[in-house]
């Protein structure tokens, strides 16, 4: 244990100037500088140990960070500008590295290293954690979710469609990250046309920047189609982005907007839902693809009732269920759902909906292969709605109905 109680005195001594001015401006006492000495100590020994684990790191991580907090807290009540929380940023980030350097399989320890440089608002440290974590996990499809989704947030689509393009070649095993590329594309949607439809703006100029944006080059990333794929690609059918194409200059930007080319620009595919619709396309190739996946897919396009190629959309999921799984519960229980997507409780138009969707329930009943799993799905909406204040006497009045039938025939 030699080694351990050497490599410990050497982290201790790189801390001795902090605490020496901790002691000069008074933020803490003597004791209990003494006592942050000794609980520092026993940690350096513990994750030094050989058979450490990482929660050990976590554990070392969270009370320096405590002390970071109680530090701040002491200076804004002593009025002490000087003091700030550089050094124990570092010291954290050294602990980090340390325990994925010795962890480096341990996901949660990555994510957590991630959530750190994030609060520390480190964003090229942030970045250079994660493609370390994703070159070692590149079939956690958590990780390509937070990469992507960073990069959306930021503004950077075209990173964030890399990130996403390239997990998804890596990630054929489940759902996930596919669904959340094709929740991705329709906030992007969402916000394109907010832009498009914003008090003042000038026609044509969002559409040109939608356009610029989802056609910009990726990285190599492309999700590519089945070689023996017979099927061509014709007008109604987008394959995503091929940036080789863009590099060969076999589709050439136009450098100039003029009234022709913002006119088509606006008709774009791209605007009108083509690459979710396209996501959702591939998805039905890979291994995980499934009833309970395309349900999945339809649940995450249902949200965006604010984007106007939605119904479009919708209709393309279900035409794929139907034919692929015509009686399956989650089929049918999309079917009954479709008429009431994008419609208030509280309108109007919500009692006509939800006239279609109870008639589509009873078609479903008696044709799904599975009655009691179906009875499940309606049950769970049904119950959210109910959930909904100020709701209609009458619509309470049946939807209360239905949910007793539900339960009792199932």
């Amino acid at each position: 244990m030699a080694g351990v109680a050497d490599k410990a005195r050497f982290y201790l001594e790189r801390a001795a100037p902090e605490l020496q001015d901790f002691a000069e401006k008074e933020i803490f006492s003597k004791d209990e500088i003494r006592s942050l000495v000794t609980k520092r100590s026993d940690y350096e020994h513990l994750v030094l140990a050989p058979r450490t684990k990482p929660t050990d790191f976590l554990t070392y991580v969270d009370w320096e960070r405590s002390l970071d907090r109680l530090r701040a807290k002491r200076c804004r009540r002593l009025n002490i500008r000087a003091s700030s929380s550089h050094a124990s940023n570092a010291r954290t980030f050294g602990i980090f590295e340390r325990a994925v350097l010795k962890h480096p399989g341990s996901i949660p320890l990555w994510r957590a290293y991630l959530d750190f440089a994030s609060q520390a608002k480190a964003a090229k440290r942030w970045r250079r954690i994660v493609t370390r974590a994703l070159r070692l996990h590149p079939t956690d499809a958590g990780l390509w979710t937070l990469a992507g989704r960073r990069a959306a947030m930021a503004g950077d689509m075209e990173r964030a469609r890399a990130h996403f393009l390239r997990g998804c070649r890596f990630c054929t095993g489940e759902a996930t990250l596919w669904i959340e590329y094709a929740r991705c594309e329709m906030e992007w949607l969402a916000r394109v046309e907010a832009k498009k439809g914003a008090k003042g703006a000038r026609k044509g100029v969002e559409a040109m920047e939608a356009i610029r944006a989802t056609e910009a080059k990726q990285e190599g990333d492309v999700i590519e189609f089945d070689e023996d794929d017979e099927e061509s690609v014709d007008g109604d059918e987008l394959m995503l982005p091929d940036p080789d194409a863009l590099e060969s200059g076999k589709t050439a930007k136009p450098k100039v907007f003029d009234e022709e080319a913002t006119r088509k620009m606006e008709q774009s595919p791209a605007l009108s839902g083509a690459i979710p619709m396209a996501i959702f396309d591939i998805a039905q190739k890979q291994p995980f693809f499934g009833p309970a996946a395309a349900e999945m897919f339809f649940g995450a396009f249902a949200a965006f009732t604010n984007v106007s190629s939605q119904r479009r959309i919708l209709q393309h999921v279900l035409d794929a269920m139907v034919e692929q799984f015509p009686r399956h519960p989650c089929t049918c229980s999309c079917q009954i759902r479709q008429p009431l997507v994008g419609v208030d409780v509280q309108t109007a138009a919500f009692p006509k909906a939800l006239r279609e969707s109870l008639a589509r329930l009873k078609e479903a009943l008696g044709a799904t292969a599975d009655r009691k799993a179906l009875a499940v799905k309606v049950v769970s909406w049904v119950d959210a709605i109910l959930a909904t204040e100020n709701l209609d006497a009458a619509i309470r009045t049946v939807l209360e109905h239905t949910k007793r039938s539900l339960e009792s025939s199932s």
